[in-house]
């Protein structure tokens, strides 16, 4: 059992948890990431880390609730136990070493490029951060990442805050400026795709997480392949990163689309134990 030792909310339906897992604590790298089972019954979810502290021996996750397990746990609140956490899983970020970094975070993505950016500052690697929401209150982690990158660029779709527009408008700004030696991009699968596109052609090497088609999370289920130059990869053992240009996003967002039969029937029994529980009180 490992124990939610603190919670905050960090944006509509968007929760940051601290949960106590001192073995992965131990052991995590930047890129790497955990599968949590709220309990015995519970799915098997696969959560980016956006942070740990290997001295308080806990886990820092950033979880929006979008579905039924998602929507569970961010209810769960500071003392309340989670059954499983099993990590760390999948294989480090390795990223060029020349050149500034760009690390690009598109709504959850925020969280899950932290890592990386804290490690590149702490080798005193130039780091430019984007951030893109779709409006402002859903900006996540920018004083952090204003802590770990020597500049950091704000997007929202409808421009209530930042550059009005998506993260490739910020990306494009630098890039006209700036000799970048690698960009990370975490968010949305249009996203990542978006970024690999622009800098396909000027052969900017472009590293994109995976994570969001996994279901095991240990390679044995075999849901999350992928094609990556051409050929079959597994996003939790062979990734969650891998380079952004060459991967088939095409296929890639079919096989997102396999569970939405099942997604809806978890989201309309949520909604009918909502339903229930407000009934009783």
């Amino acid at each position: 059992m490992h124990r939610i030792v603190h919670k905050r909310v960090v944006a509509p339906d968007t929760v940051m948890f601290h949960i106590e897992a001192p073995w992965v604590a131990r052991k995590v790298q930047p890129g790497q990431f955990v599968i949590v089972r709220l309990d015995d019954k519970g799915e098997r979810i696969p959560l980016s880390l956006s942070g740990w502290d290997e001295i308080e021996g806990t886990l820092r996750i950033i979880v929006q609730g979008i579905g039924f397990t998602t929507k569970t746990l961010i209810r769960l609140n500071e003392g309340d136990m989670i059954r499983d956490v099993v990590g760390p899983l999948g294989r480090r970020t390795h990223l060029p070493q020349d050149g500034t970094l760009v690390v690009i975070g598109g709504g959850y993505g925020a969280g899950a490029v932290m890592p990386n950016a804290r490690e590149a500052k702490s080798k005193g690697r130039r780091t430019i951060g984007i951030i893109g929401a779709r409006t402002r209150e859903l900006v996540l982690l920018e004083d952090e990442m204003r802590e770990v990158c020597d500049e950091v660029y704000i997007t929202t779709n409808d421009g209530s805050y930042g550059i009005e527009g998506f993260v490739t408008h910020a990306l494009t700004k630098i890039l006209e400026r700036e000799s970048v030696g690698a960009i990370l991009a975490i968010g949305p699968v249009p996203m990542m795709k978006a970024v690999s596109d622009m800098t396909k052609p000027k052969q900017i090497p472009t590293f994109v997480s995976l994570n969001a088609i996994m279901v095991d999370g240990t390679g044995m289920c075999g849901a999350c392949r992928v094609t990556v130059g051409g050929q079959t990869k597994f996003a939790c053992y062979d990734g969650p990163d891998f380079d952004g240009h060459t991967v088939n996003y095409d296929e890639l967002m079919l096989r997102q689309k396999m569970y939405k039969t099942q997604e809806a029937q978890a989201m309309d029994l949520f909604c009918r134990l909502e339903e229930q529980l407000h009934a009783k009180v």
